[in-house]
């Protein structure tokens, strides 16, 4: 077995990864050659769009926040699958088409168990509380 070959084949990498090296160090020590140098307060902290800061910036975000951002990922990237199965829907047939019905099926079966369990409601506890009242009542 010939290893030449398989050398051969790295040398475009290792000259791309040690061109790359010297660019980004180039490029970091032109910038502290050339670059100004700010000592005035307002150099120090922080901005952000415009917006005087307020407050820490160790603010606690309610947890439905980060539940939102779980659910989103998780139908994005079944978003994903579907459209994957779009492009080779021909190629599949009926039993793609039969299983990506089934795929949604189980996606909307999740999305009503999610909506029933109350994790997409942003009512306030109380507010949340009567709704369920009421709809027993109804």
């Amino acid at each position: 077995m010939d290893t030449s070959v398989y050398v051969t084949g790295l040398w475009p990498m290792a000259v791309y990864f040690v061109l790359t090296i010297l660019i980004v160090t180039a490029m970091i020590a032109v910038s502290y050659v050339l670059g100004q140098r700010h000592k005035e307060r307002a150099t120090g902290e922080p901005y952000e769009s415009g917006i005087a800061e307020t407050g820490s910036a160790q603010v606690r975000f309610d947890v439905r926040f980060y539940l939102v951002a779980m659910f989103f990922v998780i139908f994005d990237i079944e978003a994903v699958f579907i459209f994957a199965w779009a492009v080779a829907v021909r190629e599949l047939g009926w039993f793609g088409y039969f299983e990506v019905l089934i795929f949604i099926g189980i996606l909307t079966i999740a999305l009503i168990y999610l909506w029933r369990l109350g994790a997409l409601d942003w009512a306030p506890a109380r507010q949340s509380l009567g709704m369920a009242r009421r709809r027993k009542n109804i």
